[in-house]
């Protein structure tokens, strides 16, 4: 039965992975993934090819091609478990057969190695991968504004994320935080992005390490009446940050979020009760927030 839901829901939402792996930077990427098998494979070259086959059949994978395959295969499998998106899990596979493919061509033949690996440096300095463009209810902060916000309203809670473009970790878990801010956005409760990977002040003044070593990236912080109250994931004594999984369950139950969102739509019933024809201003307002915070989206 579980099998069955699997595959009906594959199927239901086959066409956005279709239309979604279109895109250059997923073409090329798989592309750079398989050269190695077309190259291995190809007639009229792989006849030509280098093979430590006993029976010298080039144009199939010898003993020890087969072997770092598999070691690939394990490596990715590891790596996935920690994966909460379909991004991740593809991207884990795309990287991880790249430096099994610059292993396997220097293996074959030197000059095809340092082909692939001008190929794959080329890649990595001109397509970058595609941004969440999803709907999303967050306010994008910039260093001037984000200290104004968090404490223009005490009654106002913030989850705030300290991401940056460049981090792939970031970019797989913006869907995530998406989703979570369209389910628990409300008056009381709100949700909001900071690029620290721009705004560097930013990052030394709310402590969040940008060092792909410290592993603080992505950083989730939740602010009450303009101060922190916790953030994850949690940062050592050295500076590191102490592994967490980020996943909408666990921000749902570290976070309280369920509790919040109770909580502050008591306050969105209180403003809703009082509205005027000033709060129709008002409402109009966080509608042309969201449509600036969505174009700021679009921009990075």
């Amino acid at each position: 039965m579980g099998l069955i839901t699997g595959v009906l829901a594959f199927l239901y939402h086959l066409p956005q992975i279709y239309k979604w792996l279109l895109k250059p930077y997923y073409i090329v990427s798989f592309l750079l993934t398989v050269a190695f098998l077309v190259v291995r494979k190809a007639p009229g070259l792989c006849e030509h090819l280098a093979t430590d086959r006993e029976d010298g059949n080039s144009c199939d994978f010898d003993w020890r091609e087969v072997e770092i395959l598999m070691f690939l295969s394990a490596i990715v499998m590891m790596k996935n478990r920690r994966a909460i998106t379909l991004e991740q899990h593809i991207g884990n596979l795309f990287m991880f057969s790249k430096v099994a493919n610059v292993i396997l061509f220097f293996r074959l033949d030197v000059r095809l190695g340092i082909l692939y690996l001008a190929l794959c440096v080329a890649f990595v300095m001109t397509c970058k991968p595609p941004l969440y463009m999803g709907p999303e209810y967050i306010k994008y902060f910039s260093d001037k504004t984000i200290d104004e916000e968090l404490q223009k309203d005490g009654r106002v809670t913030w989850i705030v994320e300290f991401y940056a473009n460049w981090s792939s970790d970031c970019q797989s878990f913006a869907p995530v935080f998406a989703n979570l801010s369209l389910k628990y956005n409300c008056a009381g409760l709100r949700f909001g992005k900071v690029d620290i990977g721009r705004y560097g002040e930013v990052s030394q003044r709310y402590k969040v390490s940008t060092s792909p070593l410290a592993k603080q990236l992505p950083s989730l912080l939740l602010f009450q009446g303009g101060r922190e109250v916790m953030r994850r994931p949690m940062v050592d004594t050295k500076g590191r940050a102490v592994s967490w999984t980020f996943n909408e369950e666990n921000i749902i139950r570290e976070f309280n979020l369920n509790e919040l969102f109770q909580k502050s739509k008591k306050l969105n019933k209180k403003q809703n009760g009082f509205r005027t024809e000033d709060g129709s201003e008002e409402l109009q307002q966080e509608t042309s927030e969201v449509q600036q915070s969505t174009e700021s989206k679009k921009d990075q």
